[in-house]
């Protein structure tokens, strides 16, 4: 994986804010950083994208933005307390969560807390149980590190938080009509569109911290995924006939998750499930259930506060499902 250095991006913002072409030894006065130091990241920026001209006599300017999901981009519309006010953005990576792991495991946990971490591509995206995610340029492949400060038991209220943020960001940003599918897949209509996943460290009662993936196809020409798997998947793109800008829908993605994530640390764990349910295709259908213990079908009929989805069986009896496949029938 390749890391884009933050002070590659502070000679971005000098070229912004220059109204003609800036010469390196201005940059390099104005950062206090050497000549040699802005030529690397001026070509930096040019291999994420930004069009970059120079010449001897005047200096540089830029010409063309990048359409890289990069934090610069991100952070010009971002309108979050804490949520993504720290960025670590990746060309590729096997997968965020890893990258995510690794950050945990080497620093103070509380100073990370509402740090995303972004990728460009995934070449080992993981989904539930363990399944691949394909990852490929284009999409939106995020993990948002956090401390939770909420019992344990309501963890999974994190991912319904997630699930709720994406499907209100998708219907306010784009005007499509995106619903929940227990536990924590996106559709439009009939198709998948993104998908979370949640990983918690924790001992005891104690969360150490949780690390939110949430994986969308955005700009991703469906056409690069198997035969098998196009009948089932969609993307933003393809839904609305153009490319989308994914800086702006994750500027407001994550608006929308911090919202939410703040209700949830305040207790208001009813406001959150009534907003799940408002937007679940699960609820009310018949669904075929596979756990790691048992299969069977029946009538989803609700969802608890602990995130257990709710089945009504055919023989009547009510079963309490944690954790498993759901198919709609």
């Amino acid at each position: 994986m390749r890391w884009v250095p933050d002070s590659a991006f502070k000679v971005l913002e000098a070229l912004e804010r220059a109204d003609r072409p800036i010469s390196g030894e201005a940059i390099s006065k104005e950062l206090g950083i050497t000549r040699s130091a802005v030529w690397k990241h001026i070509n930096e920026l040019r291999a994420t994208g930004y069009d970059i001209s120079s010449s001897q006599k005047e200096g540089y300017r830029l010409t063309r933005t990048s359409s890289k999901l990069l934090p610069h981009e991100i952070h010009k519309k971002l309108k979050t307390q804490f949520i993504g006010k720290t960025m670590r953005y990746l060309e590729n990576t096997p997968s965020t969560i890893w990258v995510g792991k690794q950050i945990c495991a080497e620093g103070d946990v509380g100073k990370m807390h509402g740090l995303v971490i972004i990728a460009e591509e995934q070449t080992g995206g993981i989904g539930r149980m363990g399944r691949a995610w394909v990852s490929p340029s284009g999409g939106i492949w995020i993990t948002i590190v956090l401390k939770p400060r909420i019992p344990i038991d309501h963890v999974f209220m994190v991912t319904m938080a997630g699930s709720v943020a994406v499907a209100r960001a998708i219907r306010k940003e784009f005007d499509l009509g995106a619903l929940i599918k227990w536990p924590n897949d996106i559709f439009i209509g009939d198709k998948k569109v993104a998908g979370l996943l949640l990983e918690l460290s924790a001992e005891a009662d104690a969360i150490h911290h949780c690390l939110l993936g949430i994986g969308i196809d955005a700009n991703v020409p469906i056409n690069e995924f198997s035969p098998d798997l196009q009948k089932d998947i969609t993307s933003i793109s393809a839904e609305v006939g153009h490319e989308v800008d994914r800086a702006t829908f994750l500027a407001r993605i994550l608006k929308e998750f911090e919202n939410r994530y703040l209700l949830i640390e305040g207790g208001e764990y009813d406001s959150i499930i009534r907003e799940w349910k408002s937007l679940s295709s699960t609820l009310e259908h018949r669904v075929h259930i596979t756990t790691m213990k048992n299969s069977f079908e029946g009538e989803a009929i609700d969802i608890d506060e602990f995130g257990a989805l709710i089945i009504r069986k055919d023989n009547g009896k009510i079963e309490r499902v944690i954790a498993g496949d759901c198919i709609h029938c």
